[in-house]
């Protein structure tokens, strides 16, 4: 027996929160390390104690394993939990954990190095009899060499970085003439994402089921399986909705894989909790992916439909106890359903938000389960990934399932920051997804022009209902709204850059909004409402003949609200002035989230035209392309390379072509 009594979860959000409730019901005490930006965060909070690892920036803090190392030591913590992502799959931090007389809860070194490499870990697979994907994983890495065993693999193919994961370092090559390229700009970004060139050729799988099987293994030999997840609606190659079991898989197939992964794990001689991915073709055949050596994010509905906790399960194991079940005694039961909450623009093409959370409320109901490291207040940094909670439901069937998640996921309420609430009903509520049809191409088949990604703007209705709490104001003191007959008044309100004048009449207890475009509110459409009740973070409204009640925040001259089209941020500028000129944008290039500038391509004097780059920012793991919003001269640059900037901060000004023309002609 290995004992340990006090686990330090070297990770953040979610995932840390998650860890540090099993862990303390276990009897573990717990310790969170944090970040300058995760100074408040829940999961310290959570925490029996806490100790501080750095500044912001996940190299200087959640990826430095000396740190974390001495967080331990510091603590008296004799167990590190990884969680996922960090240094959950670092060999050498499994390593130096061991080294140190600290339990790693994970599996060995050893398995993790084995199964971080594409390459070495499909040879190792294919020695074991499992069934892989046609390719080429030799150690010749030279241009030559995969141009030429690509003919042989035939396309389309796909190239893949050895080392990575998440969508980087990987191309799908269509025809022989476009290889050379790919192979070049796939070695580049896995170079610089994971340190490594190495690259892997594999004959694509069009279309496929993205089917992944959880294994469990112990200190003894013995190694379960717990059914299988169905990962295959995926955005960027990054899973969006997971469910098990998956409507795809039959008794027999759910078999054949089970044994097929369960040989995976014994051929790296692994402990504790993995994953094994597979592809699955339309005839079911299937073949090996890679192995994730950690908890996977989606494992909630693995515990919802087998009634375990595989965290428990995880501290049991690296404790050196024997595995609690053995496969015999494994059952599922029901149906689950997950979906990832992101601060994401879904409008903007899912680029990612930074922001203050302004309201936060979980949904209710048998079978709900939210995983989440929020707290109301929170600044959302652009330091980490923009995954803010995981919403999980349980039903008897999946039809039920899905129906209960998408009613949670409507009701669940996030205001402060853009998200991807609306993306994820439209999915759940998707009749090719109802019907269990979704492949890895789901998304790119199906949402060329959902709702949820129009950029035309809200709807009266919604622009309607913000005029109206803008008008109707409750302050701190909670005081009553205003109910004059016969007012009337008139807003300009701001929405991404974009002003829009709206009017409002006041009649008794009807309202009548009238939406118009800016500097003429007498053009746009009328819509009436009937205010009933306002507190400080929800009304009740009829409107258009439908009662409904709303959750909204307000901060300062900032309105967000969410009335079921997806979430906005207006803000009053009513007393701004308007600007002299006609036509065109602002001319102000703002950062459009925290961020670093990564590189500056405009000088003052410049000349530019309307979507020309002029500054790049880097936040939450993306480029953005900041761009000119008018033609026109750059008359000051107000940032560098290398600097931290904040959201709607100046970054350029451009003077406008026409502003130009009337001073000239003056």
């Amino acid at each position: 027996m290995t004992a340990f009594t006090k686990v330090l979860i070297a990770n953040r959000g979610e995932i840390a929160v998650r860890v540090i409730r099993t862990a303390r019901e276990m009897g573990y005490r717990t310790v969170a390390v944090y970040s300058e930006a995760d100074a408040d965060a829940l999961h310290v909070h959570e925490a029996d104690q806490g100790v501080a690892i750095g500044a912001s920036a996940v190299s200087e803090s959640y990826l430095c394993a000396d740190k974390i190392l001495d967080a331990a030591k510091l603590s008296g913590a004799d167990a590190i939990h990884p969680g996922y992502g960090f240094l959950s799959e670092n060999a050498d931090f499994a390593s130096a954990c061991a080294r140190e007389g600290i339990v790693f809860i994970g599996p060995s070194a050893a398995a993790i190095e084995l199964m971080g490499s594409k390459r070495l870990s499909k040879i190792a697979m294919l020695e074991a009899g499992v069934p892989c994907i046609e390719g080429y994983q030799g150690e010749d890495q030279s241009d030559e060499t995969l141009l030429e065993k690509a003919a042989g693999v035939g396309f389309p193919l796909m190239v893949k970085a050895s080392a990575g994961g998440g969508g980087r370092g990987m191309r799908l090559v269509l025809e022989p003439a476009e290889l050379p390229e790919h192979i070049k700009t796939a070695r580049s970004e896995a170079l610089n994402a994971f340190g490594s060139g190495e690259l892997i050729l594999e004959r694509a799988v069009l279309q496929p089921r993205h089917i992944e099987i959880q294994v469990f293994a112990d200190n003894y030999g013995n190694v379960v399986y717990l059914g299988e997840r169905d990962c295959s609606i995926q955005r960027r190659h990054q899973k969006v909705v997971e469910e098990a079991p998956s409507p795809f898989v039959d008794e027999a197939l759910r078999q054949r894989m089970g044994e097929a992964a369960v040989n995976v794990a014994r051929a790296c001689e692994y402990r504790g909790a993995g994953t094994v991915e597979f592809l699955v073709d339309a005839d079911k055949n299937f073949y090996f992916l890679e192995m994730n050596t950690r908890l996977q994010v989606e494992h909630p509905v693995t515990e919802m439909i087998t009634g375990l906790d595989l965290v428990a399960w995880q501290l049991t194991v690296a404790a050196g106890e024997v595995l609690p079940l053995q496969q015999r005694d494994i059952q599922l039961s029901g149906h689950a359903v997950e979906v990832r909450l992101y601060a994401e623009d879904p409008r903007k093409n899912f680029m990612p938000q930074t922001g203050s959370v302004a309201q936060w409320q979980l949904p209710a109901g048998e079978g709900i389960r939210v995983d989440h490291g929020v707290r109301p207040g929170q600044i959302v940094s652009p330091f980490y990934d923009p995954m803010l909670a995981k919403i999980i439901s349980w039903g008897e069937s999946r039809e039920q399932a899905c129906r209960k998640l998408a009613s949670a996921v409507q009701d669940t309420v996030l205001l402060g920051v853009n998200n991807n609430k609306l993306f994820l009903q439209e999915i759940l509520r998707h009749p090719a997804f109802l019907a269990g049809e979704a492949t890895t191409a789901f998304i790119e088949q199906h949402f060329h022009s959902a709702p949820c990604m129009d950029e035309s703007g809200p709807a009266a209705g919604t622009l309607a209902l913000a005029a109206l709490l803008y008008y109707s104001r409750v302050g701190k003191e909670g005081a009553r709204w205003r109910n004059s007959t016969g007012a009337q008044h008139n807003y300009r309100l701001r929405l991404e850059g974009r002003d829009i004048a709206v009017s409002v009449h006041q009649r008794g207890d009807l309202t009548t909004v009238v939406c118009g475009t800016s500097g003429d509110p007498g053009a746009g459409e009328k819509v009436e409402l009937r205010l009933l009740s306002l507190d400080l973070t929800h009304c009740t409204v009829i409107r258009n003949g439908v009662r409904e009640r709303v959750p909204y925040a307000f901060d300062g001259a900032r309105l967000h609200l969410d009335d079921g089209s997806g979430h906005y941020s207006f803000e009053d500028v009513t007393r701004e002035p308007a600007s002299a000129v006609g036509g065109g944008g602002s001319g102000q290039v703002k950062a459009s989230m925290d961020g670093a500038i990564i590189d500056v391509l405009a000088h003052a004097g410049d000349v530019v035209s309307q979507g020309q780059t002029l500054v790049v920012l880097e936040a939450m793991k993306m480029e953005h392309q900041l761009k000119a919003d008018t033609d026109g001269v750059v008359e000051s640059v107000s940032v560098k390379l290398g600097d931290q900037v904040k959201e709607r901060q100046v970054l350029v000004t451009v003077l406008p072509e026409s502003a130009i023309s009337i001073a000239d002609a003056q």
